[in-house]
């Protein structure tokens, strides 16, 4: 199996709680809350962990709260590679409403980087990334991280032969799209990010997949995954498109649902099963996180369960 290392720039420690109604006005009173290590890049970590793999986690920490977070992640038996995060580590706060089932989640904005700190993460992930293994660059970048951080993180990892894996979100992911920069290795993205990028509504699993071939066409990744919520994920290869759709499952939260497609999609890969093949695993493990309370992430019994009920169809002509 291949090492892996991930990458989290803009960790939160992450509270989740429980109140009556949420309503504008009155003091809400609410239950104890759940305190877990976020960020991207960390639970994808997680996930790998909770699916029987082991990975480091590279992440930027500061303050108090960092201080948290910190031992919140060697409480749960992540390997952590800490950088020095120019600020304290940010806060997010789930709330849900018990009568109406709804989930409202407040993200706080992380500390302000600046180019020398940036420079010493790249100068980091480069001395630490496995050789041709895989690093998971995943989530938020902070205020003032340069929009193509991706591309100058792919070109630090390339004396490593590393395969770089990529799940960012906002002007990153456009730049990354943008296809200026060096191909990574994979790049996924949700709907509502695939939709955005592609400037238009994508309908169909046969759309998602044309988006994704055409990211592939000009040179962004090797392998494209365009989520599409209950319906499952498409991925994009050269000559080929495959789509891997999920059981219905009951929705308790969707929160970490993308982290743990990502978590067992890199697992996979790791492991030496084919893109396809990481495309199911990746399905199995984001139903599984949907069925689990607050920030929890995927269980293992329930991904390993829902696995064999996650139908992988390929795509006519490759394209949809």
């Amino acid at each position: 199996m291949r090492d892996i290392l991930t990458i989290t720039l803009n960790p939160a420690v992450d509270m989740s709680t429980t109140t009556d109604r949420v309503s504008a006005g009155p003091k809400l009173r609410c239950d104890a809350p759940r305190t877990d290590p976020g960020g991207g890049g960390i639970n994808v970590s997680r996930a790998v962990l909770t699916l029987g793999g082991h990975s480091r986690a590279l992440v930027a920490l500061g303050g108090p709260r960092g201080e948290t977070l910190l031992s919140l992640l060697h409480d749960e038996g992540i390997a952590v590679l800490p950088f020095a995060a120019p600020g304290d580590t940010r806060l997010s706060l789930a709330v849900t409403d018990r009568t109406t089932k709804e989930q409202y989640r407040f993200v706080l904005p992380g500390p302000a980087w600046g180019k020398k700190r940036l420079n010493g993460l790249l100068q980091l992930a480069a001395r630490t990334t496995p050789a041709d293994g895989y690093v998971v660059l995943s989530g938020s970048q902070p205020p003032g991280a340069i929009d193509h951080f991706p591309a100058l993180l792919a070109e630090a990892l390339t004396p490593r032969n590393a395969h770089l894996i990529a799940d960012i979100s906002g002007p990153a992911l456009q730049t990354l799209c943008d296809g200026t920069g060096p191909p990574v290795a994979a790049l996924r993205m949700d709907r509502d990010e695939s939709e955005r990028i592609a400037g238009q509504p994508l309908p169909t699993v046969a759309d998602s997949a044309a988006f994704a071939q055409s990211l592939l066409r000009r040179g962004v990744a090797d392998l494209v995954v365009a989520g599409r919520g209950a319906d499952g994920s498409v991925l994009a290869m050269t000559g080929d498109s495959f789509h891997a759709a999920p059981p219905p499952v009951p929705v308790v939260s969707k929160i970490g649902a993308g982290d743990s497609f990502v978590g067992a999609f890199t697992l996979a890969l790791a492991r030496g099963l084919s893109p396809q093949e990481a495309l199911r695993h990746g399905t199995a493990a984001a139903s599984a996180a949907v069925m689990t309370e607050a920030t929890e992430l995927c269980r293992r019994a329930d991904a390993d369960r829902l696995l064999g009920q996650c139908a992988l169809h390929r795509l006519p002509d490759g394209s949809g």
